[in-house]
Parts: C-alpha cells; structure tokens; sequence
C-alpha cells in the first residue's frame, strides 16, 4: 500500500471530522456571542455610573474602586 491510500479517510471518518468541527464553530459562535453581551452590559453599567456620579469621570480606576469600596463597607 501507498502512503495516499494509508490517508484516505472513510466517509464516515470525514462526516464525524466535520460534525466535530461544525459543534467547534458553534460553541465558538455561543462564546463570543456572550462575549459581546458581556462588553455591552459592561459599557452600559459604566454609563449609568458616570451619569449617577458624574465626578467618577475624572478618577482613575484604582481612586473608583477604592471610593466605591469604602462606600459599600459604610452601606452594609
């Protein structure tokens, strides 16, 4: 036997191949489907931040969560 027919791959090996690559493609598509909502929940939750408490725009993001911290452990 040749290398090529040592290869040649069964039609039933090829159709498994490609039913594992297409659940592949859509755990990937789910994946970044959450990813995108996940951003957009973030960018909207830092919106209502920014309009709730308007000086948070000129804090960094270390002055933030050290305000909002502080805030919380004096709420609870």
């Amino acid at each position: 036997m040749s290398d090529n027919e040592n290869n040649v791959m069964t039609p039933e090996e090829k159709a498994a191949i490609q039913a594992r690559h297409r659940m592949e493609q859509a755990e990937n598509r789910d994946r970044a489907s959450e990813n995108k909502a996940k951003v957009k929940r973030h960018i909207d939750m830092g919106r209502i931040l920014e309009k709730a408490f308007p000086a948070s725009q000129h804090m960094t993001m270390e002055e933030l969560e050290e305000y909002l911290t502080e805030l919380f452990k004096l709420a609870s």
